[in-house]
């Protein structure tokens, strides 16, 4: 610790170590140990900021001030929680429901008809994962 910022120190935060940075207390209260003169002077000349730091008290806000902060709120009425679920379960029957009836088309289609679906393979409807029929090694 120098002097130099051992005075830093109490001109920032006040004669009091408890305001001091927690990480520089114990040094800068070993130095004020080492150097009392000087440290004494440095927190003569501090109490007014420690004064000045305990004057200033915050009141918590009062009711009326919570309540016009309420009030200058945007409205908007919330959802209630069992419409919501109400409205998640029903969008799950029905992809559930179409999924059933796209499939049973699909499969009555190829029955009625007797036809097997024909297979293509190309190229720019395969993925990187899959085989690709294309070669494009160039060879």
């Amino acid at each position: 610790m120098t002097p130099e910022r051992f005075h830093q120190i109490v001109e920032a935060y006040g004669a009091d170590p408890h305001r001091w940075p927690q990480q520089e207390r114990a040094a800068a209260e070993a130095w004020a140990a080492a150097h009392r003169v000087e440290a004494d002077t440095a927190l003569a000349d501090a109490v007014g900021i420690d004064a000045w730091l305990a004057a200033d008290k915050l009141e918590p806000p009062g009711a009326a001030l919570q309540q016009r902060i309420i009030g200058s709120a945007p409205g908007r009425r919330p959802i209630a929680p069992r419409r919501r679920l109400w409205w998640s379960g029903a969008a799950v029957a029905g992809v559930g429901l179409l999924g059933g009836v796209a499939g049973a088309f699909a499969v009555s289609f190829f029955v009625l008809t007797g036809a097997v679906p024909p297979v293509h393979e190309f190229s720019y409807l395969t993925s990187s994962f899959g085989g690709s029929s294309a070669d494009w090694s160039g060879e």
